[in-house]
């Protein structure tokens, strides 16, 4: 292989990088609407060589978003497979809550949808799947309370998206101590009172239902 071939793919490779990581930084601190060609400036290569790469915005999410996918499921799977359950969840809610006040990108890309992302769909798909099996041992064991549905979960965490408004150096305690809330009122007790009817916003997921379905699973967005 000559050298000349071998400075072209050293640059092609570090333009990529470049690439992801601007629009790692951009996404993180203005969320999804950043123009492609502002990531292409922040990045110091051309358009051309922006969509050569990537030639949509979503396969660009895609890419950037890949280490915090792979972050979310080690999430999930270490939460099942604790011998409790109820620790279990609590790992699970406490954890996704600080990941998705740590990127308002990754935020903005869970809480959206698009029909196209197939492969964030078997994500949320199996990850709510995992998730259902838990919140059923530990509603067995009576450490969760028997009216807890899934949808409930999906509530906490949509509402801890507000928590990326809160200063960087606040957000991880913020996110651990409004999850820590969110499990006292998920916790099996005496004389809890009743909850009203849930809000609808993880139907279908599991068996397969259209995007939209589980939004905080849901690494995809509009291109």
């Amino acid at each position: 292989m000559t050298t000349d071939l071998l400075r072209l793919r050293a640059d092609a490779a570090e333009n990529r990088d470049r690439l992801l990581e601007a629009a790692r930084a951009l996404f993180a601190d203005r969320g999804l609407a950043v123009p492609m060609r502002e990531i292409a400036r922040r990045a110091e290569v051309g358009p051309a060589t922006l969509y050569r790469r990537f030639p949509t915005k979503q396969s660009l999410i895609d890419a950037a978003f890949e280490d915090e996918l792979l972050a979310c499921r080690r999430i999930v799977s270490v939460g099942c497979t604790r011998p409790d359950p109820w620790q279990g969840f609590a790992f699970v809610l406490e954890h996704l809550t600080v990941l998705n006040t740590a990127n308002q990108g990754f935020v903005d890309a869970f809480t959206s949808a698009h029909p196209a992302a197939d492969v964030f769909a078997a994500h949320r798909r199996d990850l709510l799947g995992q998730l259902s099996g838990l919140a059923a041992r530990a509603q067995a064991a009576g450490s969760l309370r028997a009216d807890f549905v899934l949808d409930d979960l999906v509530l906490v965490l949509l509402a801890g998206r507000g928590l990326a408004a809160a200063p960087v150096s606040a957000r991880a305690a913020a996110a651990r101590r409004f999850a820590a809330l969110a499990l006292e009122g998920f916790r099996s007790a005496p004389g809890a009172g009743v909850l009203p009817p849930p809000a609808r916003l993880a139907a279908g997921a599991v068996a397969g239902a259209a995007v939209g379905s589980l939004q905080p699973f849901t690494a995809a967005a509009k291109a």
